[in-house]
Order: C-alpha cells, then structure tokens, then sequence
C-alpha cells in the first residue's frame, strides 16, 4: 500500500520492526512491487533521501549500477510496464494473489537506456507534468467531495423543510400531515383485519370473537426530544406509515439459476442515491410458499441494508419485474404508495440515516434489527408538499450527477493522460533529443568494463533467459 498507484512514495500508513540490522532504503532505490493482486503486481517507486525505512517481502529493492544514469528514469519505465499491463500478462498467478520473481525481472525484462543528460531531461518533465496533473487531480477530488457535502446538505433541507418554505407560504391550505396520519392508520388497521379474515378462510375457520383487539397500533414517537416542525407537518413512526417490514432468509443459494427472478442483495443498493442498482444482478427460481410472498418486492417498496453497509437506501421503481430479498435487506412497504418517494429520502437523508446508525447492534458484526426500521422517527410533510420536496430534491440531485460525471470523466482522462506522457518519455518523443549527449551505447560499456574489472567471485553468472536476445546488453541493476 506504501506504494501509491501514481509511482509515489506514501507513508501515511506505516508498520513499524524491531531488527537488529534490517536492510535500509537509501535514496536512489528502486522499489518494485514484486507480490499483489495481479493488476497491481509492478507498481514501482523510487527512494528519494536515506531515511530508517526498511521493507517487506512484498517488495523487491532495485539498486542500479551508479553508471546507469537516474534510478528515477528506470522506477518510471517500470510503473509504466505496470500501468500498462506488461505484469498483469506475464505475472505468475497464486490463490487470490500474483507475483513477479526477482530473477524474472533480472534476467527477462528489458528496460530502455537513453542517454544521461536526456534521462534527466525526461525525468524532469515527466514530474513537471505530473505535477501540474496532481493539482488538477486535487482540485478535482476536492469538487468530488464538496459535491457529496452538496447532497447532505440538499437532504437535510429538504427533509427540514427548508427547500419548500417559499412553497408554503403560497400554499397555506393544504392538509395537514396529522390528518393523513390519520386516514393511513386507519387503512393499516383495515388491511390487518383483511389480511386475518383471509388467513381465517384459508384455514377453513371462523374467526374469533374478539380477533380484532389483537391488533397491535404503532407506537407513536416521544415528541419531547425531537425538534419542532414547520406547520402542517407531524412526527410518524416508519411502523405507523409502513406496514410490512421484513427481511430475507438464509439458504437461498440452492435457488440461485442462471435465469428466473432477480435477487436483490446489498450490491444492489448504495449510499448515494435510493435508485436501485440492476446492472448486476443474481437470478434465482423462488421457494413456493410463505417465503418467497414474504420476501417478495413490489413496486414502491422502500428496501434498507442491515449488515456491514448498513443504511443503504433503495426505492423499488415502478417497472420492476419479479424480485425477491436476500437476508442482508430489509423491505418496508408504505400503507399510502404516494409516500414511498418522500420515506426513501428520509431514510436516505442524514437525519434519517444517523438514527439507522444509532440502533445498530452487535461489536465485530453490526446490524440492524426489523424494530430498528419500525422505530425510526418522520418527519412528515403534507403529502402535496412531499411531492414539492421529492421534485425539488430531484432537480439538484440530476444535476448534481451531472457535474459528477464531468469530475469522473475528468479523473478518467487524467489517468489516460498520465499514461500517455510515461509512453511518450519511453518511446523517446517527450523531449527533444541533444545530438550532443553521449550515446547510451558508451554509458552501457561503462558497465560493461567495470563488470569486467569485478573479480569472477563478485560477477553473477547466469544462463540467458529464453527470450534474451544473444547479444544481451550489460545489467543494469
């Protein structure tokens, strides 16, 4: 991890060893990332000053040949090769990991040698240029982020009341969130009591006289510590406006099918919008029976991750066809469907989400029950200025998402263009060549004679690699 994508040095995450005489970097290293994930086997960094900074098997210490020229001229051809996915096709690949052994990188790979003075010239526009490319780079994460403060804040305030203040003022005499609450309890009791009249049928018996006490009323939030709302509005509990909350069950694996209904799991949702996500999706052929209409999705049903990730929210769209919840997702249906929209950006929203997060449970697997969702605290608009609030959040959000894909095509192409000078300097088109400097074929016997000079002792002998040309240039390293 110390070796950042870029090529750079990052030591903002360190571990520290106690070795009596660990082998130090010393500026002018080479560090080769010989031990990743296959895409990432290659990633290269040079040392810039001695520092007590040893380093791990993962890594491979390059030292050149002082007649060599740059070390940091050969750390950037080599992140280039990994940028450009020479590792990734020639890496040795292991369970869950890939490598590049120490002699595959002596003996196999070829590096290009330009002469000294034009090694300086590209290293030092190579870093001119990235470093114009790191600030736009940070000015870009910088939006990025501002952006994601934009959204908090757009929910907040909607969910506050304060995007549609304007609105109220020039509609005074709608009807008030408590009389909607109202009529919603009322067709929740209503619905219960259908619900058990049909169980009753099923079963072929006659309902008991008093079967309509066991009907439990949602609890009604402790309005004391809550804050006050603008007018019209009131406190609902999600128990009160939802009345199906449920979550998948364990064991569904041996449905899974190559086609059939969509399985929605935590992938499917995110933190970002309640839009659910259905590029990719599992496919299952459902269990009959009680489990798989329990678990069932239904256009306008609110769906809520309750482990790892928790909070996400989704709102099922109107078109969706045959889908079903597995049990990291939790699905609210709304007794009034017109209030789905509006509880989705609640939930989404930072004063919805901090209670989600305030009743997760557990210390190494956190998760959130089914009470948790019942137990969340609304605040509830009239349902025509819900329809305001939803429209007003929908505008910023789009073009919010806008300015967003502008910043990630900028990233994209910052990437690319990164790419592109590290191509150019190796292919000898970055900067201009000085008739004047010495070849880099005088530079190479440079080393050659001093190799020649070492005692046989100190010379490495070694066979040519299969794919070495016969006249292999002097070492480097």
């Amino acid at each position: 991890m110390n070796v950042s994508p870029e090529g750079r040095l990052s030591l903002e995450q360190v571990k520290y060893v106690e070795v009596s005489d660990p082998p130090l970097l010393r500026a002018g290293d080479v560090l080769f990332n010989n031990t990743n994930s296959p895409v990432w086997v290659g990633k290269t960094a040079c040392i810039g000053r001695d520092e007590q900074v040893t380093y791990s098997n993962h890594m491979t210490r390059i030292r050149l040949k002082k007649q060599a020229g740059l070390p940091s001229f050969y750390a950037w051809q080599l992140h280039h090769l990994q940028q450009s996915g020479y590792f990734l096709a020639r890496c040795k690949k292991h369970v869950n990991q890939a490598s590049i052994s120490t002699t595959y990188l002596s003996d196999v790979v070829h590096l290009r040698v330009a002469p000294a003075n034009e090694q300086r010239r590209i290293v030092e526009t190579i870093e001119e240029q990235f470093s114009r490319l790191d600030a736009g780079v940070t000015a870009l994460e910088r939006v990025r982020t501002n952006l994601k403060r934009y959204r908090t804040a757009v929910l907040k305030a909607a969910v506050e009341g304060r995007l549609t203040e304007a609105w109220r003022k020039e509609n005074p005499d709608v009807e008030p969130a408590s009389e909607m609450l109202e009529r919603i309890l009322k067709e929740r009791r209503e619905r219960w009591e259908k619900d058990q009249l049909a169980a009753y049928e099923k079963k072929g018996k006659k309902p008991p006289k008093n079967w309509r006490s066991k009907y439990r009323e949602p609890a009604g939030p402790n309005t004391e510590d809550l804050p006050e709302l603008p007018e019209r509005w009131c406190w609902a509990s999600t128990e009160a406006l939802a009345q199906f909350v449920t979550s998948g069950s364990r064991g569904w694996a041996k449905y899974y099918s190559d086609d059939g209904a969509t399985f929605v799991r935590m992938g499917n949702l995110d933190h970002e919008t309640v839009t659910l996500d259905l590029s990719h999706v599992q496919r299952v052929n459902p269990p009959a029976g009680a489990e798989g209409t329990r678990t069932r999705v239904q256009p306008n049903d609110i769906l809520v991750s309750i482990t790892a990730e928790l909070g996400m929210i989704a709102l099922a769209p109107d078109d969706l066809d045959e889908a079903y919840i597995n049990q990291h997702v939790a699905l609210a249906r709304p007794v009034n469907g017109r209030t789905g929209k509006y509880l989705a950006w609640y939930l989404a929203s930072r004063n919805g989400n901090r209670q989600l997060q305030s009743l997760r449970r557990g210390a190494t697997k956190i998760g959130l029950g089914l009470d948790d969702i019942r137990a969340v605290n609304i605040a509830l608009p009239p349902l025509a200025e819900q329809g305001q609030i939803v429209a007003e959040i929908e505008r910023r959000l789009s073009i919010l998402q806008e300015v967003e894909a502008e910043v990630e095509a900028n990233l994209k192409r910052a990437a690319r263009l990164r790419q592109s000078i590290l191509k150019r300097a190796f292919e000898g088109k970055l900067v201009p060549q000085d008739p004047t400097d010495e070849p880099a074929s005088e530079l190479l016997a440079r080393i050659r004679t001093e190799r020649e000079r070492s005692s046989p002792a100190q010379r490495r002998k070694k066979k040519p690699a299969r794919d070495e040309p016969a006249e292999a240039q002097p070492g480097l390293f």
